[in-house]
């Protein structure tokens, strides 16, 4: 329950230098004082002597007061800085949890908490779930937008013009007789649906940047063509590691491989494919070859190594096997050669997929948004984008766009939707 006084480890798990603990609730300070003695001012680090109720030393601690609502989670809530060894946590978090009104938190609890008193809004809570979560630069610095409230600024930008909308209808619609607005201003409405049409354009500029999930996931890249061509050395090559089989026996890969790649900040899934030709060796290989046509068809960057055309104008074409007798010269079309005595050709082939990858990624100061958040500006678009002549009717669609938008920030946000983000926090965050 919200008026449980709650406490974790806020830092990494023991053992480490330091553990930071957490105590957030109405019975924070209380508790603080149970184990601390007198506590020092708020947001002045003092070391204290921890104590067990029987009046043991658990540990000296640096101890930080922060009274609510100017806390993290928007109520009462001390720091206990403790030596980061497994017993000494181990006996403070005992300490902790043998008073009377205090539990251990759940994951997500304290930024949970933020939440409903606050302190952030859903956007900025979903940010820091993705940040948390970061494993490549990119992933990062999108994640910190809307951790430090670029998407929050951005929506409450719109909801405020929408607003300002909805009352310019309202006045038309209430005081229709008056000369300042109305029938006295024929044009104030017109003026209304141009400023909707205006946003709606800005919303769906946002909601097609490139999404949280493509960062995340990264970018499928398949090597594809037919047997003996070269894919699993080049796959190998590309992932700098003997990640596949390499044999110069026909459909030696029989299924996909895929191994995640990180370069330059960004997150890359490459896939290695079966050898594509028309007649099968036995139903194993065809399924194999089914698979191959299907990751082929959906790469974010198809690798092609075949000569014989690609079946995507947007393949990466490559001359594979150029260190072979009577390949030595590239034919037309190509993008590239490759060959194992070249050190240099998957660099080279590491750069295609980097410029093919680019415009999937966007721009670098492009907000990305998750699917849900799409979703909602997609659904304001639709309100926004044809304005009714009914003033009646105007008003409702500036109602409905300013709701859906406020689904983003939280507004109007169901339990099983925040059980779904914050279970995804770890136990003290």
């Amino acid at each position: 329950m919200d008026d449980d006084t709650i406490f974790a480890v806020s830092s990494g798990r023991p053992p480490a230098a330091i553990a930071v603990i957490r105590i957030s609730g109405g019975g924070a300070l209380r508790a603080a004082e149970a184990l601390a003695g007198s506590l020092p001012p708020p947001r002045q680090a003092a070391l204290r002597g921890l104590r067990a109720a029987d009046g043991r030393l658990l540990d000296r601690a640096l101890v930080l007061v922060f009274p609510g609502p100017r806390s993290a989670t928007g109520e009462d809530l001390v720091e206990l800085h403790c030596h980061g060894g497994k017993a000494v946590v181990a006996a403070v978090e005992a300490a902790l949890g043998a008073l009377a009104g205090l539990r251990p938190a759940a994951a997500g609890e304290f930024t949970r908490r933020a939440l409903i008193h606050g302190r952030i809004d859903l956007a900025e809570a979903q940010g820091l779930a993705d940040l948390l979560q970061a494993e490549t630069e990119a992933q990062r610095v999108a994640a910190l937008d809307a951790a430090e409230g670029r998407i929050s600024a951005l929506v409450g930008g719109w909801m405020q013009r929408i607003t300002g909308l909805a009352a310019m209808v309202e006045a038309t619609l209430d005081f229709a007789d008056e000369d300042d607005v109305g029938e006295g201003r024929p044009d104030a409405l017109d003026a209304v649906r141009a400023s909707m049409t205006d946003v709606a354009a800005e919303i769906a500029l946002v909601a097609a940047a490139p999404p949280v999930e493509r960062i995340r996931d990264g970018i499928r890249v398949v090597i594809a063509g037919p047997p003996n061509a070269g894919k699993s050395t080049l796959f190998n090559r590309l992932c700098e590691r003997d990640a596949a089989i390499v044999s110069p026996l026909a459909g030696t890969t029989r299924d996909r491989l895929e191994a995640a790649v990180q370069r330059d900040g960004i997150a890359y899934l490459l896939i290695d494919t079966a050898g594509l030709r028309a007649n099968a060796a036995d139903t194993v290989e065809e399924e194999g070859v089914s698979r191959a046509r299907t990751a082929a068809a959906t790469a974010d960057v198809l690798i092609w190594l075949d000569d014989v055309p690609p079946p995507r104008a947007d393949a990466v074409w490559i001359h594979g096997r150029a260190d072979l007798p009577g390949r030595e010269r590239m034919a037309p079309g190509r993008s590239l050669a490759s060959s194992t005595s070249d050190p240099l050709a998957a660099l080279r082939v590491w750069q295609a997929i980097t410029e093919a990858a680019q415009p999937l990624l966007g721009r670098a100061d492009d907000i990305a948004l998750h699917q849900y958040q799409r979703e909602a500006c997609t659904d304001a678009g639709v309100f926004l984008t044809e304005p009714a002549r009914d003033p009646l009717i105007l008003a409702e669609q500036l109602r409905g766009a300013r709701m859906t938008l406020g689904k983003i920030i939280g507004r109007s946000t169901t339990e099983a939707m925040l059980d779904a983000l914050f279970g995804r926090f770890c136990i003290g965050k």
